[in-house]
């Protein structure tokens, strides 16, 4: 029924346009975002799986931070001790000289010399062996005792680091003497015992420093696989929404339309009048 109280007509069509006006504005929004979901109620659900997976991403590219650092520190440990074990080969080849009937005692007292300082080099380099301003070899870091490293998302998912103290004190090279033909020969089996303890170091270093390293490949891989499927989830379908959004400005402009048009009929009727 035409009347000129109340525009009926008018008020649908403003109703239809606030509808279309929003769908514009939320289509806008996502596109210009690229996201999904720019509000809680586009998707709750989704909303809370997609912050729990970037959380998780977050913490595993600290963790891939984590294992780099830990293998920095292997490798610095690593090369100190291969140090000490050249210096060891290098005491091991003058306690063979001294050991042999053909040196004489004056010689020896030089190659004492040398065996002396090497000794003392030996604590130089464990003690001097640092990442952080911790020594790292001579059993005075947290290292000693193992440090765990977080190499994942769960507070479980730890790699222990543990370096063995590489002193002169620890290898037992610290009171050898090779002044004497048999203090020479007594030392080579210390020495031996030495070079063997200071390769299990090396060898235990070089298994932390492989873990770390297979570690990183399974958290890059972790990572990877997580942005995808937040991607999923979170990431606006960029062809889907334009059609949204184009769609949406068709019927905002038709509703405009409709509500001019509507705001015009109570002119007409008020012509009955006249």
């Amino acid at each position: 029924m035409p009347a000129i109280s109340t525009n009926t007509a008018a008020n649908s069509a403003v109703r239809y346009l606030n509808i279309n006006s929003a769908q514009e504005s939320s289509a806008l929004a996502k596109l210009s975002s690229g996201s999904r979901i720019t509000s809680a109620s586009d998707d709750a659900a989704g909303l809370a799986i997609s912050t729990r997976i970037s959380s998780d991403v977050t913490t595993l590219q600290q963790a891939a931070t984590n294992a780099s650092q830990a293998t920095a520190i292997l490798q610095t440990a690593d090369g100190g001790a291969s140090n000490i074990s050249d210096i060891l080969a290098r005491m091991k080849s003058l306690a063979s000289e001294s050991a042999s009937g053909t040196t004489t005692d004056s010689s020896r007292t030089y190659i004492q010399s040398e065996f002396s300082q090497l000794t003392s080099e030996i604590d130089s380099i464990a003690t001097g062996t640092r990442y952080s301003s911790q020594s790292l070899l001579d059993g005075t870091s947290v290292f000693s005792s193992g440090v765990s490293v977080l190499v994942g998302s769960s507070g479980s998912d730890t790699i222990t680091i543990t370096l063995s103290s590489l002193t002169a004190s620890t290898l037992n090279v610290s009171s050898l003497d090779v002044t004497t033909l048999s203090d020479a020969a007594s030392a080579l089996d210390t020495l031996d015992s030495a070079i063997d303890t200071v390769s299990a170091a090396r060898a235990s270093i070089g298994a932390q420093e492989s873990r770390f390293n297979f570690s990183s490949d399974s958290i890059s891989t972790q990572t990877e696989n997580l942005q995808s499927a937040n991607s999923a989830i979170k990431d606006v379908d960029i062809a889907s929404e334009q059609a949204t959004l184009s769609s949406a400005e068709v019927k905002t402009q038709a509703a405009v339309s409709a509500e001019s048009a509507a705001n015009q009929m109570p002119q007409y009727l008020l012509k009955l009048l006249g």
